[in-house]
């Protein structure tokens, strides 16, 4: 079994709060966020499994004493290695995301990995495996479908529901919207991405997949689609959190339904070595629990 250890900046972070016994005086010592100290502590604890530090006052517990002096041993072992070799820099994170979950989903809670880990720099690729456009060199990938990936290792990271969403215009010009047959005759915007056929079985309707209208290979544009007054979208509530947020988009029916496929976080056997991938899959699956 792999032997997991700490990242180097969970261990300073560690020494430092126990010696200054203050998130504050901790951050100004390291130059980063009192939330970037919590979250490495937070970090270390889970990878350790156990409590550190025992009460508000940060005062150690004693496993926090006997690893602290290990840690100090440690720090002070690597302080004695020769200083004039070159500074390994920043870390480097390369992620593939597809568009709308990139929108939608990531952009919007980066900044608190950002404040968190200010000394990883990430880089974002569009990866639309549907076109076959692929980020072959990105560290992780988030891919959307059923999790039998042979290919990578993989966690799965969001569920999400499906429901009917539309313009608030189109909404009122063709409503109500009181029974699922109602969608019958009117224009619904397609994606291989999420066929309709999930929402007509949920209903108990034998209808076929359309096959005529507007099609988009990428969620947001089909939002953008609907939200315009083209027809109606079937559409992963969180994905749509924007539009709906905004009030471009309103749902047509109360009743959502699980979508039959989830996103993962995917990476090939060994990127987990890197102390910044296992940091970035932490903080993604607590960030979206």
């Amino acid at each position: 079994m792999a032997i997991r250890i700490p990242p180097i900046q969970c261990l300073l972070t560690f020494e430092a709060l126990a010696r200054l016994r203050s998130v504050t005086q901790t951050s100004e010592e390291l130059c980063v966020t009192p939330s970037a100290v919590s979250h490495r502590i937070k970090q270390l604890e889970q990878i350790l499994g156990t409590k550190l530090f025992g009460r508000a006052d940060f005062s150690l517990t004693t496993e926090g004493i006997e690893y602290l002096a290990q840690v100090r041993e440690g720090l002070a072992a690597l302080q004695k290695f020769p200083s004039n070799t070159a500074s390994p820099g920043r870390r480097k994170l390369r992620l593939a995301v597809t568009p709308t979950f990139a929108r939608s989903i990531l952009l919007p809670r980066l900044k608190q990995f950002s404040d968190a880990y200010p000394e990883i720099d990430i880089t974002l690729q569009v990866s639309i495996p549907l076109l076959d456009v692929v980020a072959e060199d990105a560290d992780m990938m988030i891919r959307f479908g059923t999790g039998r990936y042979a290919d990578v290792e993989h966690v799965c990271i969001m569920k999400d529901e499906v429901t009917p969403l539309a313009s608030p215009a189109f909404a009122r010009e063709h409503g109500p919207f009181e029974a699922p047959e109602d969608l019958d005759d009117l224009p619904l915007l397609r994606s291989p991405l999420e066929p309709w056929r999930t929402w007509f079985a949920a209903h108990d309707l034998d209808w076929p997949e359309p096959v005529d209208g507007s099609q988009f290979n990428d969620i947001g544009l089909m939002c953008d689609a609907a939200a315009a007054g083209m027809g109606v979208a079937l559409v992963r509530l969180k994905l749509a959190a924007p539009w709906l947020e905004h009030g471009t988009l309103v749902p047509l029916y109360p009743r959502h339904v699980p979508s039959p496929h989830a996103h993962y976080l995917c990476w090939r056997t060994g990127t987990m070595d890197r102390w910044e991938c296992t940091a970035f899959a932490e903080w993604l699956k607590q960030s979206l629990s």
